[in-house]
């Protein structure tokens, strides 16, 4: 089995590389394209990389400004896109995955040259495109329609193959293969004697709710604050100035600690260690790759009620899971953990636990084989059966 695995911009290389590397470690042979790395990013040595995308508009990213950048960005991907086509043509895999389609307006027509080559899927990590947080409005254009050019489609969970059926995705071109642990290594416990530490993680952007933790984090009882600090740590995709505001406007701008860059993955594990409660205030999502990272590190999780979240987590014995956007439960579930300290570390306990449950990569990379090879078959059959017959 031959596989290219595609993506682009590289927004997930975790999930990429344990993907890349369980698929090798089952025998099948990978092609990995993606864009250059950039100097503060960990890309795992052993990670097949080849710098196809953006190899000109890269080195103008922190020149150009932001609007001529990403039209140039946006050319560049099509004439990309063009190219790697010419390459898999040479490369003749059984399967083209790709991992995202960040210019569904440009990628729904030029897939229709990658299909003669062989079945082409793509994982569909946010069933709402992008989580409604797009980096720019040409990446909305067409982020639906481009779902229907793809022979088949993986998502992580079942809520996400649900949504994908109410969009009129036929059941037979949806596959559910779980999003697995991601590894990081071991990290040091938290020093006693500190202040309780409620983390919000990741790529700080609009649906990741950090508004609606700092309004819930002003509503804990002051003597719960005075021995508890939110910390907001990520790259920054938003102007931080209003939430900083918002912060000093209710009174608990002293008691947030912003740590707002691009976190290597060898500092992830510290920072998961040192928190006290997980929260994922989101206001959508699917999987997330940051709840995969944190199983083993043992936290309660306080979250927002969709997506793996409400199919992996359990109300009061992960955490608290509650409605989205809603910041008066959300406030009401920090106090909840945040006031028995036994149960905060039974819950915790509980979350470590959940780890044995996630398959493994090596059953996600057999499925995905398996899938391969069955969608590679029906390619081959509707080749033959579109081939004109010979006089």
């Amino acid at each position: 089995m031959k596989a290219a695995i595609i993506d682009p911009s590289l927004f997930t290389i975790p999930y990429d590389a344990a993907l890349v590397s369980a698929l090798r470690a089952e025998g099948a042979e990978v092609l990995f394209f993606g864009r250059q790395k950039r100097k503060d990013e960990t890309v795992p040595p052993a990670l097949p990389l080849r710098r196809h995308f953006y190899r000109g508009t890269e080195r103008l990213r922190l020149v150009l400004p932001a609007a001529a950048f990403r039209l140039a960005k946006g050319l560049e991907h099509a004439l990309d896109m063009v190219r790697l086509r010419n390459v898999l043509a040479k490369e003749r895999p059984d399967a083209i995955h790709f991992q995202w389609a960040p210019l569904p307006v440009a990628d729904r027509r030029l897939l229709a040259l990658f299909r003669r080559l062989a079945p082409c899927l793509l994982t569909v990590h946010d069933t709402t495109p992008f989580n409604g947080s797009p980096n720019s409005s040409l990446q909305q254009m067409g982020a639906l329609a481009v779902l229907e050019a793809f022979d088949h489609l993986i998502v992580h969970t079942e809520e996400g193959r649900r949504a994908l059926l109410r969009r009129g995705i036929p059941e037979e071109r949806l596959s559910v293969i779980p999003h697995g642990l991601i590894a990081l290594g071991a990290a040091a416990p938290k020093p006693a004697g500190t202040d309780r530490t409620i983390l919000l993680f990741g790529k700080i952007k609009p649906y990741k709710g950090a508004d609606l933790l700092i309004d819930a984090f002003a509503r804990l009882p002051e003597a719960t604050r005075r021995t508890t600090r939110l910390r907001i740590v990520g790259e920054p995709f938003i102007d931080l100035g209003p939430l900083k505001s918002r912060a000093a406007a209710l009174g608990i701008a002293d008691r947030i600690d912003w740590d707002a860059r691009y976190v290597g993955d060898d500092e992830i594990g510290p920072i998961l260690a040192a928190a006290d409660i997980l929260a994922f205030p989101y206001r959508e999502i699917d999987a997330s790759g940051v709840l995969m990272a944190a199983f083993p590190y043992g936290k309660p999780i306080v979250a927002s009620a969709m997506g793996a979240f409400r199919e992996l987590l359990r109300d009061g014995e992960h955490g608290r899971l509650v409605p989205p956007e809603d910041v008066g439960a959300l406030a009401a579930a920090l106090e909840d953990v945040l006031s028995d300290g036994a149960r905060a570390a039974q819950m915790g306990e509980r979350v470590r636990a959940l780890a044995d449950r996630i398959p493994g990569w090596d059953e996600i990379a057999r499925r995905t084989i398996a899938l391969y090879a069955a969608l590679a078959e029906r390619h081959e059959k509707r080749l033959a059966a579109d081939a004109p017959e010979l006089a």
